[in-house]
């Protein structure tokens, strides 16, 4: 029988990949561009960036929110869902990644239904108010903003809003109460917000794979 190892994880999420997810010349062009420029490789996992997009196809969205563009990929996965009449709003703190995302998106044909924003998400965030609400909110940042994130996703939303947290595993430090790492804290602080805020019905699930021992919380705006 197969050991539980990181190794094993690897092996077992590029399997999946390979047989669910396949390989897609503009997505693969996105992550070469992002390595090219020195990003950090800290994407969504191909079977993960098919998740949103099913995500935001079950959903029926047809306006996304994405905090954190990075370079892009998951930004290319959730323009596609969205379909010819969608919108995808991208907020990314860093202008060369940003400039890295739109050539990208642009690349991936998929341009004209993405607009990317610049700026700090808390900042950017309040100039969408006032706009139609969005159907889907996929939260991917700085975790010690992820509160923050949060609320606005509830504020930006509506009832029926899908939420959708990443990296909320941290390796299993979240259940370490003596942790100081700010993401660590950040990340805890957001899932004792979705358990307790009235405005959210969430889960959340562990997952193992070629980005670690990790997860993601699934959230609806009530």
């Amino acid at each position: 029988m197969s050991e539980s190892t990181p190794a094993n994880w690897r092996r077992t999420d590029e399997f999946l990949s390979e047989l669910l997810v396949g390989h897609d010349a503009a997505l693969d062009a996105a992550l070469a561009a992002q390595e090219d420029a020195g990003m950090p490789a800290i994407e969504v996992a191909p079977v993960s960036g098919k998740l949103l997009s099913l995500l935001a196809r079950i959903s029926g969205a047809r306006r996304v929110l994405e905090i954190g563009t990075l370079g892009g990929y998951s930004t290319i996965w959730l323009a596609r869902a969205v379909g010819d009449d969608g919108q995808v709003v991208s907020i990314e703190a860093e202008p060369a990644n940003a400039a890295v995302a739109r050539a990208s998106i642009d690349a991936a044909g998929v341009g004209d239904r993405v607009a990317v924003r610049i700026g700090r998400a808390a900042e950017v965030l309040p100039t969408l108010d006032g706009s139609e609400p969005f159907d889907l909110v996929f939260i991917d940042a700085d975790k010690q903003s992820n509160t923050i994130y949060l609320d606005w996703a509830a504020r930006l939303g509506r009832p029926g809003t899908v939420v959708i947290l990443d990296n909320i595993g941290r390796d299993g430090e979240i259940v370490n109460d003596a942790s100081a790492d700010p993401m660590v804290i950040g990340t805890r602080d957001a899932l004792r917000m979705l358990a307790e805020d009235p405005r959210f019905d969430a889960t959340a699930l562990q997952t193992v794979g070629i980005k670690g021992w990790d997860g993601f919380a699934l959230a609806l705006v009530i």
